[in-house]
């Protein structure tokens, strides 16, 4: 276990492990298994906003758990993600409430005014435009999340001074 955890520790910085190791901190000792969302949280947040094989591979050795086992959650979950993006990801939240109330409108107006779709990178690497589903505010729909921050009874005009205040 200590070999593994070396192994881990080439990736991970002692930050991370640090934080993971307060995670681990709050489960039994045999439910490693339980600290795998907030570890690939903290591994994304902290090496670039995206998860690497490797990373995932040193999360799986550090928690000494199966490897495949992370990659579930990874590749389950819409807030892990597999490939770079941008400064900001802005996640659009299409679920049925958005929905009816105008996420396709909403949608349509970022792809206009980045010029990108669903999925893509603006080429400044600047934003990452995500659809997800339910963000769970679905009393102020249409919303979207960037970074930590959620952003709800989205209208153009609001969509338009929430990006230019973004750095």
């Amino acid at each position: 276990m200590l070999a593994e955890k070396q192994q881990a520790n080439t990736l991970l910085s002692p930050e991370d492990c640090a934080e993971i190791d307060r995670w681990i901190g709050k489960y039994p000792p045999e439910q490693k298994l339980s600290a795998t969302m907030p570890a690939l949280r903290i591994v994304q947040d902290n090496h670039g906003g995206w998860l690497t094989t490797e990373l995932m591979d040193a999360i799986a050795d550090y928690l000494d758990v199966p490897a495949m086992a992370v990659y579930e959650v990874a590749t389950f979950y819409s807030m892990y993600e597999l490939k770079p993006v941008g400064k900001h990801k802005v996640c659009v939240c299409t679920n049925i409430s958005c929905m009816l109330r105008g996420s396709d409108d909403v949608v349509t107006h970022f792809k206009n005014k980045l010029g990108i779709s669903l999925g893509e990178t603006t080429s400044d690497n600047k934003f990452t435009l995500k659809e997800v589903e339910c963000l769970g505010a679905c009393g102020g729909a249409p919303m979207m999340q960037v970074g930590k921050d959620y952003h709800e009874n989205l209208t153009p005009e609001k969509i338009d001074e929430i990006l230019a205040a973004l750095d």
